[in-house]
């Protein structure tokens, strides 16, 4: 995936015309590079950015640069406005092809667990990505958990049981619950009180008092 951005010379609180341009601020950095101030094209990143996540391998054309070759990155980070949920900048993180990198990447949750469907478990995914070292070009854009396996209430898939190319390595624990089946919730029994039923009629202190008298 390709995506052309231009170096910019507006900071701080000025960038606030970028965005009035359908412009994103964006910074690049990496081991070893100095840090580019970037602007973004909006529509042609929320295409890409859909497309790929942050866990492949994107080339920036950098308008401005000298360096002819494109530039390989990640999408490292990315802010949003909290009123508008819009980005409001994104960080990129250049990479070399032949180092590997460590990344999170997302996993992908398939297929309908039977122990839900037939026996109203209650499934608890437990994570939703997972951090896996590799050379950027054998980076997997996802990892697929294949939730139809889980047949019976108290049945857990595993970081073992996920499925990942040689050439990648998940680095946390194998023994690591991603999605596991619990029991429903037990409904609360509401205790009725008991209502004792009036057998006699309740006679007042003077009814007692007059029939004394007679």
């Amino acid at each position: 995936m390709e995506l052309t951005v231009q170096k910019r010379n507006i900071f701080g609180k000025k960038t606030k015309t970028l965005r009035m341009d359908n412009l994103i601020p964006a910074e690049l950095y990496g081991h070893g590079i100095n840090n580019l101030h970037l602007s973004v094209p909006a529509k042609e990143f929320l295409k890409i950015f859909k497309e790929t996540g942050e866990s492949t391998i994107l080339k920036l054309k950098i308008k401005g640069e000298e360096r002819k070759e494109e530039v390989a990155v990640l999408i490292h980070d990315i802010q949003k406005n909290s009123l508008t949920d819009e980005i409001s900048h994104i960080d990129f993180y250049q990479v070399r092809m032949d180092e590997k990198i460590v990344a999170s990447v997302p996993l992908e949750f398939i297929g309908e667990a039977p122990a839900v469907k037939e026996k109203n478990g209650i499934l608890i995914k437990a994570m939703q990505e997972i951090e896996v070292e590799a050379l950027p070009a054998d980076l997997p854009r996802n990892i697929e958990v294949d939730l139809s396996r889980l047949s019976e209430i108290g049945m857990s898939i595993y970081v073992k049981d996920l499925k990942i190319n040689d050439k990648a390595k998940i680095l946390v624990d194998k023994e690591t619950a991603v999605a596991t089946i619990t029991e429903p919730a037990k409904e609360e029994i509401e205790e009725k009180p008991i209502i004792a039923e009036i057998v006699e009629e309740v006679k007042t202190e003077g009814e007692i008092e007059e029939e004394k008298k007679q």
